[in-house]
């Protein structure tokens, strides 16, 4: 093994003999105060809370070197956040809409096939003038442009324009 590895075996002897370095021994006694505030917390702290409890504790360690013992020691926290938005909650009987365009999104011309997305789309006017994004926008499909959107007077809908 020492041949393969490449290295002697009276170095290798002398390293499995070698005591743990000072940081090594610092990261075992941190990780033993880690699992005691963790556990204390029903396992539900992660590292930005373990890390408070033991700066408000007076001890100053790395918010990443927490985060690094806990995930070396198969710690982690609960969650309650949950996927990103829902956008559309489908009706299971309803019958979905025709595909006009039969998969085929290749144009003849400009102004020809408009196809559209829920999708959102920071542009640099909306963000000037305080508009919030658009989260339906449409395109013509040979020209390529863009649809300018902006919100309704209520808050409500939102109007997109060419």
């Amino acid at each position: 093994m020492a041949r393969v590895l490449g290295v002697s075996r009276a170095g290798y002897y002398a390293w499995a003999a070698r005591p743990a370095s000072a940081h090594a021994e610092a990261d075992a006694a941190l990780l033993e105060r880690i699992r005691t505030v963790h556990s204390a917390s029903r396992e539900i702290y992660g590292a930005p809370r373990v890390h408070a409890e033991l700066r408000a504790g007076g001890e100053r360690h790395g918010r990443k070197r927490i985060a690094r013992l806990m995930r070396e020691a198969g710690m982690t926290g609960v969650s309650r956040r949950r996927g990103g938005p829902v956008t559309t909650r489908r009706d299971p009987k309803a019958r979905p809409a025709p595909d006009l365009v039969d998969r085929d999104f290749s144009a003849s011309g400009p102004n020809r096939l408009w196809v559209t997305d829920i999708t959102l789309i920071l542009s640099a006017k909306s963000h000037r003038q305080g508009h919030e994004a658009c989260d339906a926008s449409a395109a013509a499909r040979h020209s390529c442009q863009p649809l300018d959107c902006s919100q309704g007077v209520h808050g409500g809908a939102r109007a997109c324009f060419l």
